[in-house]
């Protein structure tokens, strides 16, 4: 039988005699409003009857009732809602159409005839307990067969006692929700129904809950508050707080929603569109993947075995990773050697530094790992302080767009033949390799050197080492600012005094600030086949810029003023560059240099400057210093038109203005921030900072850029991760603590700019921390079939260990739900 549109007027009224007359409006409404339910009462008994549905419910003549009863006086919001939902069901493409039936009657959910009818039931309820025992197991009965059901904002009070509703509606609010307030809602999930046509950053009123047990993780989140908008009520649960969500539940769908407290949000544009995703998902007229950030569906598995005592079988020192497209790894150590070879730190002794840098293949076909070769690098003088510690070696791997069919690989490093023990200097290179694909052997006599550049050695630290290609066939290099940061107190690293043999080893505006140096850079070449380069345009410089003299610049330049930028990536779809580099050793702030230690991360659009050593995080001066008392300040770097005027800089004095980072965070927090002065300058005063960014944090800490995603629709693969993630960046750390290990998601029309993220969303149990997890990140790669590799560094500093290792993440949530074959009106039709 066919039911018309609902009125209010036709609503149908239950007979059930009200729960709070019985008890007492004033001490029912107190215990609701403290997530329990009636004080004193006692659990439900299991229900015992059975009930027999159609599976799944309703048909392609798509039915939805609206349920509203309470256990307290109806709130205003009901008429609304049922409004709302009505409008819904009459409108938009016919093919997302539907009826309406609204009751505050539960006798429906024991009503098998008439509940079978209804394809996803919507929850208007108020708190208390408005299911009896076979009402609920009416209920049960009608999700086991394959329902849907939508939960809005009051409904997360409902059926207090139930364990079984507890686990439908996702979690239970703690206390009353806020005010009604405007917030930002961060829209996360770009690809459901229910946020696909939401902007990123959503700002409307409401009245917010604040949730007992934070359901992230078990729940596949839509849709986030951002608690730093608005004033939340007690409790609040910090920079995670979920606010829609769905998962698939004992056979059928749920979605929840927070919002809907107000009576004006059903009349919102963009509420509807919500509520319609939320209803077509769960009244099968839609699919949508509501697994995709849930933990339990992801699996992290170690594929590399422990060394063999006295060897790198299985793996070096770790330092990057890259994936080919016929699935295999390729990974390389650094060239620090097992913890029982020698190290030798002797300046006199010709072997001094001397390491392998290791590269290594698995086969995920053969589970089987190969030692491809090494090369003999500077890159083995263990640890220690920064006059004895140091970090070349073999420092990156790309490989060749072609490498399927030609076995090119790109390899950074230092190459130990070319370091000269007088002036404590090196040569770095990139050169190219041939792999026997046949063998996964790498043949040394076939290199064929792209680029060389002198390097410090004297001193520790920052060489910098990734690559990457973009859609284009140009090539990114990045590299390390080589200087020391400890000279400067932890601040800019900007002491002009330090130096040996006249190389100055602790300024780094002889290299990452100077335009005529590769140092302190992301360069940008096009190698040739014939193995040499030659220069894309819109490169930073030309390296034939006329300015102060000419001969100042360098025409591989595309990025400047980047401190140890380890990792970088580019998203082919869009051949936006993303890195990180570490910043310097500063625990606080100080009122005199500057900010403390900012690691960072940049979504880079365009060539630029990104300040370092003169400005850091959204555009935040230091202060210079110069001879003959470099611990004496002058004035405030301007980061809109910088100048170098170190001793040492042998490129342009005017400098590019510096574009703002994307990224930033201290051992105070994320995004720091301060109140400015009449010139821009921030107090610096740790008591008036603003954290931008409360989803992260530091302390000690490394960034380690990762990619962004890109879903393949047209794979197979049971084990590539969903289209949820498709588009987000992965930012990660070295360390597992407060650092960041996220996926974040930027607003194309501020990234590249200093637009901040719009929403960040934790990986710390999908990539898992702590003790038997990935502990020291070190870089992290997609493969073709959607998995997600990592490598773990182990727990040793200049050396592999026993957890050193490679690991492998992979999804088995399965696909959209419901199934094609259950959705109750086809494409077809």
């Amino acid at each position: 039988m066919q039911h018309a549109p609902h009125r209010r007027s036709g609503r149908t009224k239950s007979s059930k005699r009200p729960l709070a007359a019985a008890l007492g409006v004033g001490a029912l409404t107190a215990s609701l409003l403290s997530g329990g339910g009636i004080a004193g009462a006692a659990p439900h008994p299991e229900p015992s009857t059975t009930l027999s549905l159609p599976s799944p419910p309703g048909g392609s003549n798509v039915r939805v009732l609206v349920f509203h009863a309470s256990a307290t006086a109806e709130s205003p919001t009901v008429d609304a809602g049922i409004a709302a939902v009505e409008s819904i069901g009459r409108t938009g493409p016919r093919a997302g159409r539907f009826t309406t039936e609204a009751t505050d009657d539960p006798a429906v959910f024991t009503d098998t005839e008439r509940l079978g009818r209804f394809n996803a039931v919507v929850f208007l309820t108020g708190g208390g307990d408005v299911l009896d025992p076979p009402q609920e197991a009416g209920l049960e009965a009608y999700m086991e067969a394959g329902g849907g059901f939508v939960g809005i904002h009051e409904a997360a009070r409902t059926e207090p006692y139930s364990d079984w509703f507890t686990g439908l509606i996702g979690a239970r609010p703690t206390g009353a929700p806020s005010s009604t307030q405007r917030a930002v809602v961060e829209v996360g999930d770009r690809v459901h129904p229910a946020t696909t046509s939401l902007p990123p950053e959503w700002k409307r009123p409401d009245k917010w809950f604040n949730w007992a047990k934070n359901p992230s993780g078990t729940v596949h989140t839509v849709a986030r508050v951002r608690e730093s908008s608005y004033t939340p009520a007690a409790k609040p649960g910090g920079w995670d707080h979920p606010v829609s969500w769905c998962r698939d539940y004992d056979g059928g769908r749920s979605f929840y929603t927070g919002m809907g407290g107000t009576v004006e949000t059903f009349a919102e544009t963009d509420f509807r569109d919500h509520l319609r995703g939320a209803l077509a998902w769960t009244a099968r007229l839609s699919q949508a993947d509501c697994t995709a950030t849930i933990d339990a569906n992801y699996t992290a598995e170690r594929v590399t075995e422990p060394n063999q005592p006295g060897r790198n079988d299985q793996i070096g020192e770790p330092h990057g990773l890259v994936t080919a497209p016929d699935g295999r790894v390729l990974y390389i150590g650094r060239g620090g050697a097992d913890s029982g070879m020698p190290v030798v730190r002797d300046w006199n002794d010709p072997d001094i530094g001397k390491g392998q840098g290791e590269i290594h293949v698995y086969d995920p076909a053969t589970k089987q790992v190969t030692e491809a070769g090494a090369l003999t690098v500077f890159g083995n003088k263990g640890g220690g302080d920064e006059l004895v510690k140091n970090e070349e070696g073999l420092l990156g791997i790309e490989l060749d767009p072609g490498f399927t069919t030609n076995g090119w690989v790109y390899l950074h490093y230092t190459p130990h033949s070319r370091i000269d023990r007088e002036t404590r200097t090196a040569e770095r290179r990139v050169s190219r390799f041939t792999l026997d694909l046949a063998t996964n052997r790498l043949d040394p006599a076939s290199e064929k050197v792209l680029l060389d550049w002198p390097v410090q050695i004297h001193s520790c630290c920052h060489a910098g080492g990734g690559m990457a290609w973009d859609s284009k066939g140009n090539l990114y290099i990045a590299t390390g600012d080589n200087n020391s940061s400890g000279f400067s107190g932890g601040y800019s690293g900007n002491n002009p005094q330090p130096n040996f043999k006249g190389v100055s080893f602790a300024d780094a505006r002889r290299t990452a600030g100077n335009t005529n140096n590769l140092n302190g850079k992301i360069l940008r070449i096009h190698p040739e086949d014939d193995g040499t380069y030659t220069l894309p345009e819109g490169n930073l410089f030309t390296g034939r810029e006329t300015a102060e003299g000419g001969g100042k610049t360098r025409g591989e330049i595309y990025v400047m003023g980047v401190r140890n930028p380890a990792r970088i990536s580019v998203d082919k779809s869009t051949d936006i560059l993303y890195a990180g580099w570490v910043g310097p050793d500063a625990g606080a702030p100080s009122t005199t240099w500057g900010p403390a230690k900012y690691d960072t991360f940049a979504a880079i659009t365009e060539a630029g400057n990104h300040g370092w050593p003169y400005c850091m995080g959204n555009n935040q001066p230091y202060r210079d210093r110069n001879l003959p008392d470099p611990s004496q300040p002058l004035g405030w770097y301007d980061c809109d038109a910088p100048k170098n005027e170190s001793p040492h800089n042998d490129g342009l004095v005017n400098l590019p203005s510096v574009t703002p980072n994307t990224i930033w965070y201290s051992p105070q927090g994320g995004g720091v921030d301060y109140p400015r002065d009449a010139n821009g300058v921030p107090s610096y005063r740790q008591e008036e900072q603003k954290l931008l960014l409360p989803w992260l944090k530091g302390g000690g800490q490394a960034t380690m850029n990762g990619p962004v995603y890109r879903y393949d629709a047209s794979s197979d693969s049971a084990v590539r991760w969903p289209a949820y993630w498709d588009g987000k960046w992965f930012v990660g750390d070295f360390y597992d603590g407060d650092q960041p290990r996220h996926a974040v998601l930027t607003d194309p029309r501020t990234v590249g700019r200093g637009g901040l993220p719009v929403h960040a969303e934790s990986l710390k149990k999908i990539v898992p921390t702590g003790p038997g997890g990935i502990r020291n990140l070190m870089d992290w790669k997609f493969a073709p079939d959607g998995s997600l590799y990592v490598l773990d560094y182990g727990r040793g500093f200049f050396t592999s260990d026993s957890d050193s290792a490679l690991w492998r993440v992979t999804y088995k949530g399965g696909g959209a739900t419901p199934a094609a074959h259950q959705l109750a009106r086809r494409a077809a039709r």
